[in-house]
């Protein structure tokens, strides 16, 4: 997606380098960074490197496939390495606001360490 320069995204920011953070995993497509506001011990975002605002927008697209894949992989071997010692993790990813999207920068979150009540929310 081609956004309007004049529009502000934190997570363009974060991978251009302009936001300074400890990449936990990055590739020519995805990063992986913690989360500055942690909702579990284990609170990691992963996020492509080019702008989707959302899930439902990426859906559509060539890249949709081979993106979520890829987004899903990292998630993955993330939540595997690094979850709590029952090896539990949950992987989210909000679309839209009565989601709880929050940042339109399409992102997977990993959480680990903690119960994860269901139905979620």
């Amino acid at each position: 997606m081609t956004r309007d320069v004049a529009e502000p995204c934190i997570f363009c920011d974060i991978v251009a380098g302009k936001i300074k953070t400890e990449f936990i995993y990055e590739d020519d497509a995805v990063v992986a960074f913690p989360d500055i506001r942690p909702i579990a011990p284990l609170h990691v975002l992963v996020v492509p490197r080019d702008h989707h605002a959302t899930l439902a927008e990426v859906v559509t697209t060539k890249v949709g496939p081979p993106l979520l894949g890829r987004l899903l992989k990292v998630a993955g071997d993330i939540g595997a390495a690094r979850a709590s010692k029952d090896g539990g993790y949950r992987i989210v990813i909000n679309n839209g606001a009565a989601a709880g999207q929050t940042v339109y920068h399409l992102h997977v979150h990993v959480l680990s360490g903690r119960h994860f009540a269901w139905p979620p929310g």
